[in-house]
């Protein structure tokens, strides 16, 4: 464990008797103790906190009224480029839910995202953030019969550690958990990841796995969907089945130079917000192939996007691909109502 918590006990006691020298080790204990309200884990800051960095300062936001709750953690030192540990914001209105997440895919939904671990019901965003969204049966249904729900979004500093495996997701989990209760939104308490898995970033060169292999994935459909299942066809699969939004991506290479040629993208997007996003999807001459359904009372909405020069794809092989893609999305999260639009 980092020194800072190793000496806190002794430091306050060295404190007592003058002893100044251990003060800025007393002052990271006791802002990592307090910070977010006390929700943070003690040993994923110790784990995420920069070589050589001291904590600087904390604060928190609650406003019952607009249902929010925000909390910050902050660095300090010359060499620390983001002063920020960690920011999390809470929401639990749903004008500020679709705010956020048309912040989150500003270019026809196609943005980058990465799955969360274990089944979390979130993503990781383009700009690295980890999205959680819970149901909250304690806050009833909204004005249009919706289930009311909370979306936390956890951000970590560009200095802090967040490659260490487990701890990044242990904090998001940490301070959803806590701004659940606070809320007063009643979810079930998420768990952790068993596994300790780093912070996956959606621009970062994930895994991909051989069309062939990837029967056992969340993109499993693709399996004999259309592509020769030959090497020079990969899968990235990008959603987790419960998460509100989810790609999976197929790239074709030059089996030869190992070069990408091309890429198809299935992407699926759950809750009402995904209308007014698949509505700015009409100006994309090549988003021809989309379709829609409902789920839990709410609107689904799924998009292909792709090139017409696919190698040995044509379009009658598209729309196939395209209708695997969407059928199998339904039967898992239990869905009716599909409708396609070629």
């Amino acid at each position: 464990m980092r020194r800072w918590i190793k000496v806190s006990v002794a430091a306050a006691v060295i404190l007592g008797v003058g002893g100044y020298v251990a003060a800025p080790y007393v002052q990271d204990w006791r802002l990592a103790r307090n910070a977010c309200d006390g929700a943070l884990p003690q040993d994923a800051v110790e784990r995420l906190t920069p070589a050589d960095s001291r904590l600087k300062s904390e604060e928190s936001r609650q406003i019952d009224g607009l249902g929010s709750y925000w909390c910050r953690l902050t660095l300090e030192g010359d060499e620390v480029r983001d002063k920020r540990f960690v920011e999390m914001e809470a929401y639990t209105r749903r004008e500020d839910q679709d705010r956020e997440f048309m912040a989150l895919f500003p270019q026809a939904g196609f943005n980058g995202q990465a799955p969360l671990p274990d089944g979390l019901p979130g993503f990781v965003g383009q700009y690295g953030a980890i999205q959680l969204l819970l149901d909250c049966p304690d806050l009833g249904k909204d004005s249009e019969g919706r289930q009311r729900k909370l979306l936390v979004n956890t951000r970590m500093g560009r200095d802090v550690n967040s490659e260490v495996p487990g701890a990044a997701y242990r904090t998001a989990v940490a301070l959803t958990n806590s701004a659940s209760e606070r809320l007063g939104c009643g979810a079930k308490p998420l768990e952790a990841p068993k596994r300790d898995v780093a912070l996956a970033g959606p621009e970062e060169d994930r895994k991909t796995v051989p069309l062939s292999e990837a029967k056992d994935t969340a993109c499993g459909w693709v399996t004999g969907s259309g592509p020769a299942e030959s090497a020079d066809w990969r899968v990235d699969v990008g959603t987790n089945r419960s998460a509100p939004t989810g790609r999976c991506d197929l790239f074709y290479g030059d089996g030869e130079s190992g070069e990408q040629v091309s890429r198809m993208v299935f992407v699926s997007w759950y809750g009402d917000w995904s209308n007014r996003l698949t509505s700015l999807n009409s100006q994309y001459e090549r988003l021809s192939m989309t379709a829609t359904a409902r789920c839990g009372g709410e609107a689904a909405n799924y998009a292909l996007d792709t090139s017409d020069d696919t190698p040995g794809v044509d379009k009658a092989a598209r729309q196939r691909m395209f209708t695997r893609f969407a059928e199998d999305e339904v039967s898992r999260r239990g869905c009716s109502g599909l409708r396609f639009s070629f």
